[in-house]
C-alpha cells in the first residue's frame, strides 16, 4: 500500500512540474506576443534564444536594427494588428534541453490589405534562469543557420509549416 501511495504521489508531483513548464512557456511566450505589439524590442530580445541574439551582433545591435525595421515597415503603411499566441505543444526533453513548439497568430495590415499569419517558434527552457527562449522555427529548416544556433540540433517535435494569407480590406 505504503508504495502505490509514493508512485501516486511521484506521478502527482512530476506531473504538476510538467505542466508548471508548460504554464511557463504559455506565460513567457505571450509576453514575447504582448511586447512585439508595443515593439518593446528589449523585452523581445529577453525571451529570444541567446544564440540568435548574438548572431545580431548582441542586443543593442539587435534593437537598432528591429527598431529600424519596424520604423521602415511603419512609414510603409505596415501596421501590426494582433499577435496571439494559440497552443504550447507537450514539452519534451530532447538533448539535454526542454522544448516545446508555440503557435501563434500575427494579423497585419499594409497598404488596403490584411495579412494573417500562423507561425511556430520553437521554445528552450533555460533550467537556471527559469524561463523559456524563442526562435522562429522556420529558421530550423536552414541547416547553416541552425547549425550556428543550436549546432547538432535534432528534434522529434513536429513544427508545421507556416501559414499566411491576405485579404483586401473592405471599409
Amino acid at each position: 500500500m505504503n508504495k502505490t501511495l509514493i508512485i501516486l504521489m511521484l506521478l502527482c508531483f512530476s506531473n504538476s512540474v510538467f505542466s508548471q513548464n508548460k504554464t511557463d512557456a504559455l506565460r513567457d511566450a505571450k509576453i514575447t506576443s504582448e511586447a512585439t505589439l508595443k515593439m518593446d524590442f528589449k523585452t523581445v530580445l529577453k525571451y529570444t534564444h541567446p544564440n540568435v541574439v548574438k548572431l545580431m551582433g548582441g542586443e543593442e545591435s539587435a534593437v537598432n536594427l528591429l527598431t529600424s525595421t519596424f520604423d521602415t515597415m511603419k512609414s510603409q503603411g505596415f501596421i501590426f494588428e494582433k499577435a496571439d499566441v494559440i497552443s504550447v505543444s507537450d514539452i519534451v526533453k530532447e538533448q539535454g534541453q526542454y522544448r516545446c513548439v508555440v503557435e501563434g497568430f500575427n494579423q497585419m495590415t499594409m497598404n488596403d490589405m490584411r495579412i494573417k499569419s500562423k507561425s511556430y517558434l520553437l521554445g528552450v527552457y533555460d533550467e537556471e534562469k527559469k524561463m523559456w527562449y524563442y526562435l522562429e522555427a522556420k529558421q530550423l529548416k536552414n541547416s547553416a543557420l541552425v547549425n550556428q544556433v543550436l549546432p547538432d540540433f535534432e528534434t522529434k517535435l513536429d513544427i508545421p509549416e507556416d501559414e499566411m494569407t491576405t485579404e483586401p480590406i473592405k471599409e
